[in-house]
């Protein structure tokens, strides 16, 4: 992994494969970059060119992907190269996992989410019936390149929705990366700065390959990644199916989720109130009060109890905290807990 992506970093790569055997998939809206133009690698390689907000997280994307392949005779031996955000690695990993039984695929993530977390640790799939992420693969990238120059290009609150995937990390981290959860609490997200952001950015990604590398298959361990995404990807779920202008991006409603998880986390394990406390300021300085209101309880724990991460039919799994860099995996809370949480969310 590097930390900018040059010619020389990816051509490199690009060597490994047969010419006439490599084909891109890509955001439309990075075309108009200049980030975009420094890829001259890529530049005589066949592109697809995607939409790729949620609603476009589907089956039929995934199926757009292969005819693409397909048309460019892409044999086993092929390689996909997958630029953008979160969306569109998800679902060019998982295109390329599943064609011809799968093919290899580099990911060169454009956003600050994608960077922390959805360009890595081999997660793949997309959106079915309303459920995120509920058909998928696991399936790891041959690379992944980091050129946080596109932090450059990131409007504000896609620049908060990947942070709030690093204030989950920093709420997990064991290792304790010169106090990651401290640091990521003093950075200034009114400055917004990429260059300051970069060590942290790092440090994130190091938490995270740790972790998938001792438990590629969330076997265990690995559940550790989920605090915050089953309340998260419900009010996700919901948001999705409102007026477009409302959807939730991914780190606001994790953000959401966590405040959710580490009430429950007070009252279930023991958590002291001082992360609570701290995530709530960030939130309310930061991200604003969610969108919702109490009459969205009963269809957001329907959403919850047919969560991927259940074991059993109509529990709820989450992953909670005992205190900053103790997470605490298979926590099955109760409805009755789940509404509990969901009223403090709204009422903050």
């Amino acid at each position: 992994m590097s930390n900018q992506a040059t010619n020389k970093d990816l051509q490199s790569l690009l060597n490994r494969y047969e010419k006439g055997q490599i084909c891109v998939v890509a955001d439309k809206t990075l075309i108009r970059h200049d980030c975009w133009n420094r890829y001259e690698a890529l530049r005589e390689m066949p592109v697809l060119w995607l939409e790729t907000d949620e609603a476009h997280k589907s089956i039929e994307t995934v199926a757009r992907i292969w005819d693409f392949l397909f048309e460019n005779d892409i044999t086993r031996s092929g390689l996909l190269v997958c630029v953008g955000g979160g969306v569109l690695t998800d679902i060019g990993g998982f295109a390329a996992a599943t064609y011809k039984r799968g093919i290899d695929y580099i990911n060169i993530p454009t956003t600050l989410l994608a960077m922390i977390d959805a360009s890595s640790g081999g997660k793949t799939g997309c959106n079915y019936r309303g459920l995120k992420n509920s058909i998928g693969v696991f399936a790891a990238p041959a690379e992944t390149i980091i050129d946080t120059q596109w932090l450059h290009t990131l409007p504000p609150r896609q620049f908060l929705s990947g942070y709030g995937e690093m204030l989950k990390t920093g709420l997990i981290d064991s290792s304790d990366f010169n106090g990651l959860w401290s640091r990521l609490c003093s950075y200034d997200l009114e400055r917004m700065d990429p260059d300051e952001l970069e060590p942290l950015i790092q440090d994130c990604i190091a938490v995270k390959e740790k972790i998938v590398t001792a438990d590629p298959r969330e076997g265990g361990l690995r559940k550790v990644l989920n605090l915050g995404h089953t309340f998260g990807h419900a009010l996700e779920e919901l948001s999705l199916q409102g007026e477009p202008e409302k959807i939730l991006l991914h780190g606001y409603a994790v953000v959401y989720g966590l405040i959710a998880e580490l009430y429950l986390s007070i009252v279930k394990p023991g958590c002291p109130s001082e992360p609570l406390q701290q995530l709530t300021q960030i939130v309310l300085h930061t991200y604003g009060k969610p969108d919702c209101k109490c009459s969205d309880r009963e269809r957001l724990i329907a959403k919850m109890q047919q969560d991927k991460k259940n074991e059993h039919a109509g529990e709820i799994n989450c992953t909670l905290l005992k205190d900053v860099g103790q997470p605490v995996i298979n926590q099955v809370i109760t409805k009755q807990e789940a509404e509990e949480a969901l009223d403090y969310l709204f009422s903050i």
